[in-house]
């Protein structure tokens, strides 16, 4: 990967960002994409937008969101201890121990997640698995005056952790789901504008997948690029560790290049043109199945507008929701490349019809 990539996936991998105050890695998004885009919007959903404009051809959504889980300040007590919930999906046994990173109006306000010591506990409190709400937050305050001066009910923030580099290309770090996502779709824009396409072509850092139920940014974001076809960018499970059952999860290894999802919410023709341009450009992939929901942005853009012809490639991904997810930087770049030769298949002709 070259050294510019490389450093700005590190800043954005380390600028916090839960789902719904995504700001901060959305704004490192844009300034990097203001070096090579013809243009660069953000929306009132907190969309990014950053396009490479064409006179013809369909219009071409590359999306992927930048949010990532995190958690939010409920609670302040009479001692100055914080109760909080998660923002996303959580195994709420990685709390125990952690630190942690609000983001108040006044700026970054480190925390330490508490727990009674196991050597005060019974036999049965040992045994029993923590969730959020046997835990809080512990910041230094002496009291609940003391620790409204520093931070606000409703203040969110993450696990703290910031990115490592490991052997054989590979990176660890919290926010991989789906900051990767939000970085591989720019730097196929990057691609693009060293040879154009002939199609419109915008790549998103959309806002708030992780809590999607209650809407995501994505499905306003197709309405506002008033896109033809999208494919979206996403992580998945590689199944290359100890412990699983490939037969009922796949297998899917780090380093052996994205997948492609067939199934609910895809366009066959997006996904014949996906397997073409692999092909073509010597790019490994899988394939993954998905019968009934993606579980991505994939869901909401496709039933966008009047319809979007819609595609999902996905990078796989160790020790999902976790503060230390794991990729390989080659399936990065592999991801990449295959988003910026499908983009330069499609020309005004194209027709994603299923016929």
């Amino acid at each position: 990967m070259e050294s510019r990539s490389l450093e700005f996936l590190k800043r954005l991998l380390d600028s916090p960002g839960p789902s719904s105050y995504e700001v901060l890695p959305a704004r490192a998004w844009r300034v990097e994409a203001e070096s090579f885009a013809d243009g660069v919007t953000v929306d009132v959903s907190g969309n990014s937008f950053a396009t490479l404009d064409a006179a013809a051809g369909p219009r071409i959504m590359l999306a992927g969101h930048i949010d990532e889980i995190g958690i939010m300040v409920t609670v302040i007590d009479e001692e100055g201890f914080l109760s909080f919930d998660p923002i996303g999906g959580w195994d709420h046994q990685v709390f125990v121990g952690q630190r942690v990173q609000l983001l108040t109006r006044a700026g970054s306000v480190p925390g330490v997640i508490g727990k009674k010591a196991i050597h005060l506990m019974d036999k049965e409190a040992r045994d029993k698995v923590s969730k959020a709400e046997d835990l809080w937050i512990d910041i230094g305050a002496a009291s609940r005056k003391e620790a409204e001066e520093r931070v606000r009910v409703g203040d969110p923030g993450v696990l703290g952790s910031s990115v490592l580099a490991f052997p054989n290309g590979r990176l660890v770090s919290r926010s991989l789901d789906n900051r990767v996502g939000a970085f591989v779709v720019l730097e196929a824009l990057r691609d693009l504008a060293r040879a154009r396409p002939a199609a419109r072509v915008t790549a998103a850092a959309t806002t708030r997948e992780e809590i999607s139920y209650t809407g995501g940014g994505a499905r306003p974001g197709a309405a506002v690029i008033d896109a033809d076809v999208a494919i979206v960018v996403d992580v998945t499970h590689a199944t290359d560790y100890p412990g699983l059952e490939k037969r009922k999860h796949g297998e899917f290894k780090l380093g052996g290049g994205p997948t492609i999802t067939r199934g609910a919410a895809i366009n066959p023709v997006v996904v014949d043109l996906l397997v073409e341009a692999a092909a073509a450009e010597n790019i490994p992939v899988a394939f993954e199945a998905s019968p009934r929901q993606t579980s991505t942005d994939a869901d909401n853009i496709f039933t966008a507008r009047r319809g979007v012809a819609t595609g999902l490639i996905s990078v796989p991904l160790r020790y999902m929701h976790s503060p230390n997810e794991m990729v390989d930087t080659n399936d990065l770049e592999s991801a990449a490349r295959l988003l910026a030769a499908f983009c330069r298949r499609v020309s005004a002709g194209t027709d994603f019809v299923p016929r």
